[in-house]
C-alpha cells in the first residue's frame, strides 16, 4: 500500500499514475449539457480505466484493462470507437495498491462501509475494480436523448431498468471525497458489465456471492472543461446538488 502522507509538489514522470482525469462536471449534466468535446481517441492518453457517459446521453462508458464499452439503452454492451464522444467521464490508470478477497454473500451497503473502513483517507480518490459473482446487480441506461434536452431529473424518468441474477462480471468505478460532489458523484459512482461484455449498465444496487476487490489510491484530479458554447451559456449555480444527484444516481425504488 502506498503511503498516504506522501507528498508530490512537483511533476514528474509518475504524475499519471496518481491522477484522476475529469472531463466536464456532474453538475453540467444536471443542467441538461449532454454534448461534450472529449473524442474516445483521447481516452488511452489520460487513462485505462473509466466510467462516464456519451453525447446525447447514449449510453454508458465502462472501460478497465485499455479496453472500453459503450452500455447502451438496448441492454447491450459494444466495443468504443475513437469518433465516439463524452460530455463526462472519469479515467485513470489503475495500478492496484489495495487488494482484497469477499468469500462470503454481503450487500451493497454492508460492503462498501467495509472498504471505507479499509480506505487511508477518505479524502483520497480511489478507482475500484470488482470481479465475481454477483447475486444481484440492478442497473440502468438513459435513453438517447433529444434537443431541446431537459435536465437530467426529467431524462431519468424513462430510464430502462435492467436487473441480474447470479452473474459473473465486473463493477468499475470510483470514491470521490464528497468536497468535490458537483464535480463528479461523491461516494461510490459505479458501473458493471457481465463477463462475456455484452451487458451491463450504471449499477444502483448489487449483492456480492463472492468477488476480489482492488483499489488504486489516487492523489490528484485533473479537470478538463468543455469548449462549447452550451457549457459557456450554462447557470451551474441553480442546482440543488445533493437532491438532484440523489435523484439521477440513485436507486429509484
Amino acid at each position: 500500500m502506498r503511503n498516504p502522507m506522501k507528498q508530490n509538489c512537483f511533476p514528474n514522470t509518475n504524475e499519471k499514475w496518481d491522477q484522476v482525469f475529469q472531463f466536464s462536471t456532474m453538475v453540467s449534466l444536471l443542467d441538461g449539457i449532454y454534448d461534450g468535446n472529449f473524442y474516445m481517441s483521447e481516452a488511452k492518453k489520460v487513462g485505462d480505466f473509466g466510467i462516464g457517459t456519451f453525447n446525447q446521453l447514449d449510453g454508458e462508458l465502462i472501460g478497465f484493462d485499455g479496453a472500453f464499452y459503450r452500455l447502451r439503452s438496448d441492454g447491450q454492451a459494444y466495443p468504443v470507437k475513437g469518433s465516439d464522444c463524452s460530455p463526462f467521464c472519469s479515467l485513470t490508470y489503475f495500478t492496484s495498491d489495495i487488494y482484497k478477497e469477499i468469500n462470503q454473500p454481503m450487500s451493497s451497503e454492508d460492503f462498501e462501509n467495509k472498504m471505507q473502513l479499509i480506505f487511508p483517507s477518505k479524502n483520497l480518490f480511489y478507482a475500484i475494480r470488482m470481479e465475481g459473482v454477483f447475486k444481484k446487480i440492478k442497473t440502468r441506461t438513459v435513453e438517447i436523448q433529444q434537443k431541446p434536452y431537459v435536465p437530467m431529473t426529467e431524462a431519468v424518468k424513462s430510464q430502462p431498468i435492467f436487473e441480474f441474477n447470479d452473474i459473473k462480471g465486473t463493477i468499475v468505478g470510483f470514491w470521490t471525497p464528497h468536497y468535490v460532489n458537483g464535480v463528479a458523484v461523491s461516494g461510490f459512482h459505479l458501473h458493471f458489465i457481465d463477463e462475456h461484455r455484452r451487458s451491463g449498465g450504471h449499477v444502483f444496487n448489487y449483492e456480492i456471492e463472492k468477488c476480489t476487490v482492488q483499489m488504486s489510491q489516487k492523489s490528484s484530479m485533473h479537470l478538463r472543461l468543455p469548449n462549447t458554447k452550451d457549457f459557456f451559456k450554462a447557470n451551474l449555480d441553480k442546482h440543488d446538488l445533493v437532491t438532484g444527484i440523489e435523484a439521477t444516481e440513485g436507486d429509484p425504488e
